[in-house]
């Protein structure tokens, strides 16, 4: 089934930073709305939606709506913005990119991320000095009157680029965690059928912590997590290949565990169990450092069974996220095959 590229565009292009995910949610609501028995809103601001099903089990899917970006700290005398960073960036990765300045009332103005440093004409040594982050700045281009007038404190900023189709992959910002919440939605459009209730959630906060996630499952209490996320494809120059996490165009990743999890290994078996048996393209991940939403989850109410299931990306956290089309729908097929047989699931250890 060929994924949703209108939706996939404008997941990708809809800015959303943690604890400001408003127009994300909006997606979230609407796509939901029409997938599920009944949506709704929690506290922290997570949309949540169901279709019911068993009581006695009850699986969570979770994808967050939030990406890297920044919130405007300060705007100095010449109006140029100070950044506050949220969520992990690397500053090689930020170097004379474009941004978006998405104010309170809505408008969206672009301008330069630029690193306080003198052009290569007269910066002598400086030029091979990698900047920190604390000398970011944006150049919104106007007097510093006009960006007083359109732009607040708390104000946020996210990278700008466009979905982008290249070879058989898709590259663009924010496929973490933008392609996961595709992944999810596109699984419940391909779901033939649920025995268990199914709450599909797109989660607020995780790339400052997985709060939203925490916050979502407590309220809920699943009887089992499914997070949905990125992970690393270092099958790259520079990268050896007993380092290589995961491979781009070799399937749907299924995490054995991450530094925030391990993954119940009944359910890895169970989910390997229906790809080698579906013919789903699938691969096994371990990743040494990151986490991902079932970890907020999977210590919650004395223990929780959870997994992860990923799609590989390049160049993670940067503007040019790179995700195999082949991967994506991996990715939804093995999520909606588990959930029609989520109920038969027998996950104690």
């Amino acid at each position: 089934m060929p994924l949703d590229e209108e939706l996939f565009r404008r997941l990708i292009e809809t800015p959303s930073v943690p604890g400001r995910e408003e127009e994300q949610r909006e997606i979230a609501r609407e796509v939901l709305g029409g997938l599920t028995d009944e949506v709704r809103t929690d506290p922290l601001g997570s949309v949540i939606g169901t279709k019911k099903g068993r009581e006695d089990v009850r699986v969570m899917v979770a994808a967050h709506m939030d990406e890297i970006g920044f919130l405007v700290r300060q705007i100095d005398d010449k109006g140029f913005l100070r950044l506050q960073p949220v969520g992990g960036h690397d500053p090689a990765n930020m170097i004379s990119q474009r941004v978006i300045v998405t104010t309170q009332e809505g408008e969206r103005l672009r301008g330069a991320l630029q690193p306080v440093r003198k052009p290569p004409h007269v910066a002598g040594e400086e030029a091979n000095r990698l900047p920190k982050l604390q000398e970011f700045f944006v150049d919104l281009g106007m007097a510093a009157e006009e960006v007083r007038g359109k732009v607040r404190i708390g104000d946020y900023v996210t990278m700008d680029r466009t979905l982008e189709k290249v070879g058989g992959c898709y590259m663009g910002k924010a496929m973490d965690d933008r392609v996961g919440l595709l992944v999810m939605y596109e699984a419940l459009r391909a779901m033939r059928s649920n025995e268990a209730t199914v709450h599909a959630v797109a989660t607020v906060q995780e790339e400052v912590g997985l709060r939203g996630a925490a916050a979502s499952g407590w309220g809920l209490e699943p009887s089992v997590i499914v997070a949905l996320d990125i992970t690393l494809a270092l099958d790259v120059p520079g990268s050896a290949e007993e380092d290589r996490v995961a491979e781009l165009g070799k399937g749907v990743a299924i995490k054995i565990m991450d530094s925030s999890f391990i993954s119940n290994p009944k359910l890895v078996e169970h989910m390997r169990r229906i790809a080698e048996r579906e013919g789903i393209d699938h691969q096994m991940e371990i990743l040494p450092r990151g986490g991902t939403d079932a970890g907020g989850v999977q210590r919650l109410h004395g223990g929780i069974p959870a997994i992860t299931l990923s799609v590989p990306a390049r160049y993670v956290h940067s503007p040019n996220e790179m995700v195999a089309a082949s991967d994506v729908e991996a990715a939804f097929t093995l999520l909606a095959r588990y959930l029609e047989e989520a109920h038969t699931g027998d996950y104690r250890l």
